[in-house]
């Protein structure tokens, strides 16, 4: 269920199953130019990076967004057919994949709030679930996420920490857990061993940021 798929740095995951798909591309250290889909969950700096989107755009790369996004999309070249604004608790058809958007936000903080209409995603790839849980605590709807593979915050201070992203899994109960948003601006590797520790036994925890 993780081959061909990559967790690059912070919360940007390259998939390269049915299409190439990238969320949040940040902090990268070359250039891909191969995105046919990428993901953007909401407008803070380590999300919606214009010099990384630069670095994985080609041309027709299908970007999706949350409405407060759309101008600053057009100004980084994309034509407006190729700009797919996402608002939270709906389903997209892109490129023959399914894209659903879970609500992101936070529930004791002011990073993220509600109204913001940011998001996660459930991505539908070769029969298999993945959720990219996006900035976020623990809430309402993503409690009820049903998928195959987690992408969950770990780092704290904007999101949850370590204990509250264990606790979402071992609610969700998907079959692997893949620990992001830590190590760059929040978050250490002992942060993330916590997570992996206190996942319930029959979820596997997978560390893979290098």
């Amino acid at each position: 269920m993780l081959e061909n798929i990559e967790v690059l740095c912070h919360s940007c995951i390259k998939f390269q199953l049915e299409k190439t798909i990238y969320t949040d591309p940040f902090n990268l250290s070359k250039n891909y130019n191969d995105a046919d889909i990428i993901l953007i969950t909401h407008a803070h700096y380590d999300h919606f990076s214009e010099e990384d989107i630069r670095k994985v755009k080609k041309e027709n790369t299908i970007i999706c967004i949350t409405e407060d996004l759309y101008e600053r999309a057009i100004e980084l070249g994309f034509n407006k057919e190729n700009i797919v604004k996402v608002q939270p608790n709906n389903t997209y058809q892109i490129l023959g994949i399914e894209v659903k958007t879970i609500p992101a936000y936070n529930t004791n903080k002011k990073f993220h709030p509600k109204e913001n209409a940011w998001v996660g995603y459930l991505l539908n790839l070769n029969n298999c679930i993945y959720y990219i849980a996006g900035d976020t605590d623990i809430t309402e709807e993503n409690t009820k996420v049903n998928c195959d593979v987690a992408f969950v915050p770990v780092g704290g201070t904007y999101t949850m920490d370590c204990y509250e992203a264990s606790k979402l899994v071992n609610i969700i109960k998907p079959k692997i857990a893949v620990p992001i948003h830590y190590g760059s601006i929040v978050g250490k590797q002992k942060d993330v061993e916590t997570f992996i520790e206190n996942l319930d036994k029959e979820i596997q925890g997978k560390i893979m940021m290098q």
